[in-house]
């Protein structure tokens, strides 16, 4: 083999052996659910696509963003004419994601498919932690499939003082710039020192909009 056959092979090796790194590495874990769109970051055409939205719905959305709960989600869905069927079919496709650990029966009752029980679950196994924690406890009443169907809806709050670049963009519109600020101005402290670094790059809505996401225990 040529020397410069065995500088790519080696290459290509050290490649895969990275990959691999990178796949199992432990803090790779996604906190935020994924798979949904979400409503507070879904483009007009997006919103459009939906089933039964009208134009006013769609506008109703553009204009109330951003939005703090499903449950003022649904309130609009509702005023601009959605009936309960119709907007369940529309939160199998988008959604606004629920904090497990102070999210609310009313805002859990909103995820397709779950009733009461499932709800006292949810508040039952409070504070969440990870999603493994999930995987166990919810696990016990419902199989794999539907405990990944469930996380697309929740999330659990991100610390923002040790979470890794890849956590913080699973919270949607959060990119590789926007995770290198989180991670710039660390320690974080206060609420109001978040305000004040991350209101550097956005404005004061999508500075509320990345709080629901993150917490300073």
């Amino acid at each position: 083999m040529k020397r410069s056959q065995r500088v790519a092979f080696c290459v290509n090796r050290l490649g895969v052996v990275l990959l691999l790194v990178q796949l199992c590495a432990p803090g790779l874990r996604a906190q935020v659910g994924q798979g949904l769109l979400d409503f507070n970051t879904a483009t007009e055409e997006q919103l459009a696509a939906l089933p039964h939205f009208s134009q006013s719905a769609s506008q109703a959305i553009l204009d109330g963003r951003p939005f703090e709960s499903i449950v003022e989600i649904h309130a609009k869905l509702m005023e601009s004419g959605l009936t309960e069927e119709q907007a369940s079919e529309v939160y199998g496709r988008a959604f606004l994601h629920i904090n497990l650990n102070t999210g609310t029966r009313e805002e859990i009752l909103l995820i397709p498919r779950v009733a009461g029980r499932m709800a006292h679950e949810f508040e039952e196994y409070r504070p969440w932690k990870a999603w493994s924690q999930f995987d166990r406890e919810i696990g016990k009443y419902v199989g794999p499939e539907e405990t990944n169907r469930l996380k697309q809806y929740v999330f659990i709050p991100l610390d923002l003082n040790t979470a890794t670049s890849e956590e913080f963009q699973t919270i949607p519109g959060v990119g590789r710039r926007m995770a290198h600020e989180f991670e710039e101005y660390r320690p974080w402290k206060t609420q109001e020192q978040f305000q004040r670094e991350i209101g550097k790059y956005v404005d004061e809505k999508e500075v509320a909009r990345l709080w629901r996401y993150v917490v300073i225990p």
